[in-house]
């Protein structure tokens, strides 16, 4: 039997810890209740044929968004353990996490917030708009992208099993040799991690490589790579830079694997490997990781400002520039991780330098949104606050990142608390204000109603003060010399009022977020009141606003012409102007078939993890088979796509019209 499960045993699971046992126990409650809620409604051949096997883009992106709302809440209860323990671990006192128990929350944290909060959001919102806006009517690869959703929902059920099943990491979110070593680590919990960031990453670098052939080969006629929206090329540029950095990931990941399971030494000193070369390797993924997540909020900031204003962006050409300086500079950046590392004075001050530099196009970016502002007719709409917070939070960010850029000031303050609330200025600043704000802007355009404007402005005004209140002790903490990743400190230090505080902030910030939850159920209720019948709620300027709202399957019942900037606008005013459009004949539209394989393969890619994680051989040898099946099996497909009849696009329009009409 010994040989039949590997490693696993009852003993696995983690009875005598209380907070796992009850974040576990609520996490399967819940998964027990939603599967009977779906049986009592009869739900389950709906959910398989029009979510779970679907290869529209649009629904693909709205799964990635409720799964990146779901791990929202999940890193957050993290972070608020992690707070409620330094709060009250000091002097005599040490809190209520052992310390094995809090290094795993710690390293949850920082995978599941990027990984599978900040990532699957972005994806999810490119997934929703992008096709939209360059006027396609799907992407390039839509079984790709129905595959990537789901190796990247692999690694999201494997980190929230680790809860029941095993551990998580206690290494901290990029997983540092020596610790993540077999001798130092010799659980399951590193393997969790590996397998959790390995197949979500193959899954996310699918993606990459899906939307950058999608944006470069299927944009509408007449729309060149300078007319499109912004939006896109933020996406176009950190698609090109996950295409680069997402392999350095799966190799770096891949090398560790070895040296875990067959004891390979690329990274174990004792044994002729050089950690150091882990830590080079792992930030050539993970700076310009920041990028990829910063810069598609950059270009939902640019949409919003452009739409509320009631103008046209200022400075257009200068945001392209300034997108690809961004994506050129953050491979110049990472090499900053080797200040803490004995590095000359000429490689140190090289590097120091370019990532100053890096703030540049940054500013040019806040210079442009804001004289898009002037003179402006601003509506202040919740997006335009979430932009209006950025702005301000983002600089405060950036200019602490820049401090941090110079050598001497990174060495006596990397390994502080002052890092911590760098990176989390710049991120929650930066990517989680511009994810929110077009979780806002475009939600109408997805769902065909609007969200609650009063509760998305409460909740924008408790992230904002949660954020200053959570996040400004960390800077003072950190001149005081307060390390990272701290779990217990004497009182005489003086930190304990100043962690009393972030704790306050943190609270305050998850206030907010239970006014997005409220935003969401009211606005649900009230959906009636709120119908967007125009497809154009915010008199927006885009060609996503061109369509229904929602769209339909095939987005465009005729392929759009381009000729301008801004075609929607443009269409407004021809129509303003009563230009005449002529009536045109509707056609047959080729769109692609639903397929369940891609789910089937994430299914084999669960299993073959969990088999590899506790060495269960056998399991991990059929899925591995199963998968390269299921790949041969598609490839061999050839009923992949149908047509759409004339008569049936007719009729959806005519329905469309109806609706508008009513």
């Amino acid at each position: 039997m010994d040989h039949l499960f590997g490693k696993l045993s009852l003993a696995a699971i983690p009875f005598d810890e209380l907070p796992a046992m009850l974040a576990g126990g609520a996490m399967v409650g819940g998964f027990i209740a939603l599967v009977l809620l779906i049986t009592y409604l009869g739900k389950w051949k709906w959910l398989w044929t029009e979510w779970l096997t679907s290869v529209d883009h649009k629904k693909i992106g709205v799964m990635y968004i409720i799964v990146a709302l779901v791990m929202l809440l999940r890193g957050f209860a993290d972070a608020l353990l992690m707070r409620t323990q330094q709060a009250m671990s000091v002097g005599a006192n040490h809190g209520f996490l052992p310390p094995h128990h809090y290094d795993q929350i710690f390293t949850a944290h920082g995978v599941i917030m990027i990984f599978f909060m900040a990532m699957p959001f972005m994806v999810g919102l490119m997934n929703i708009v992008v096709p939209l806006q360059i006027g396609a009517r799907d992407v390039a690869f839509p079984f790709l992208n129905s595959l990537s959703f789901w190796l990247f929902m692999v690694g999201v059920v494997l980190v929230m099993l680790c809860l029941i099943v095993g551990e998580f990491g206690q290494t901290g979110w990029l997983a540092y040799p020596p610790l993540s070593e077999k001798e130092f680590s010799p659980g399951v919990g590193v393997d969790y991690y590996i397998w959790s960031l390995q197949i979500s990453g193959i899954g996310t670098l699918i993606s990459g490589i899906n939307f950058f052939v999608t944006i470069l080969k299927m944009r509408c006629p007449g729309m060149t790579l300078m007319k499109m929206p912004v939006f896109t090329w933020t996406a176009l540029c950190a698609n090109i830079l996950i295409i680069i950095a997402f392999p350095v990931l799966t190799v770096t990941l891949s090398m560790l694997t070895l040296d875990r399971y067959l004891d390979f030494h690329f990274f174990t000193n004792s044994g002729g490997g050089n950690a150091m070369m882990y830590v080079n390797l792992i930030w050539i993924w993970g700076h310009p990781e920041v990028y990829i997540l910063v810069l598609p909020a950059f270009g939902i900031f640019s949409e919003v400002v452009s739409t509320f204003s009631r103008k046209r962006l200022f400075g257009y050409n200068m945001m392209v520039y300034a997108t690809a300086c961004i994506t050129l500079l953050s491979f110049i950046v990472w090499l900053h991780h080797f200040f803490t590392m004995g590095a000359g004075a000429n490689v140190n001050a090289f590097f120091g330098i370019a990532t100053m530099i890096i703030s540049i196009p940054t500013g040019v970016k806040i210079f442009n949104w804001l004289f898009t502002m002037y003179k402006g007719k601003i509506s202040f709409n919740a997006p335009m606050y979430w932009t209006i917070g950025f702005m301000i939070t983002f600089s405060i960010g950036g200019m602490t990142g820049v401090l941090l850029a110079v050598p001497g000031a990174d060495f006596l303050l990397h390994n502080s608390l002052f890092l911590i609330a760098h990176f989390h200025n710049v991120i929650i600043g930066g990517v989680v204000f511009g994810y929110v704000a077009g979780f806002n802007y475009w939600f109408p355009k997805a769902f065909g109603f609007k969200l609650n404007e009063k509760l998305g402005k409460c909740a924008f005004w408790c992230w904002l003060v949660g954020f200053y209140v959570a996040f400004m002790p960390l800077y003072v903490l950190g001149f005081m010399g307060a390390t990272r990743r701290l779990s217990h400190y004497d009182a005489a230090t003086g930190w304990h009022p100043l962690f009393v505080i972030a704790l306050v902030g943190a609270l305050i910030i998850f206030a907010g977020i239970g006014f997005q939850l409220l935003q969401l159920f009211v606005s649900f209720l009230q959906r009636k009141q709120n119908m967007d019948l125009t497809g154009d709620p915010w008199d927006a300027r885009t060609l996503e606003w061109d369509t229904a709202s929602p769209p339909p399957f095939y987005n465009f019942a005729f392929v759009p012409h381009v000729d301008s900037l801004e075609p929607h606008w443009d269409n407004k005013q021809a129509a303003k102007n009563h230009t005449e459009q002529p009536k045109r004949a509707y056609e047959d539209i080729h769109m692609p078939k639903n397929t369940g394989i891609g789910f089937v393969i994430g299914i084999l890619a669960f299993t073959f993890s969990f088999g590899m994680i506790w060495d269960i051989w056998w399991l991990a040898i059929v899925s591995a088979v199963g998968m390269f099946a299921g790949v041969v099996y598609r490839s061999f497909d050839y009923d992949i796509d149908y047509y759409v009849t004339a008569a049936e696009v007719e009729k959806i329009e005519n329905e469309i019209s109806n609706r508008k009409i009513a």
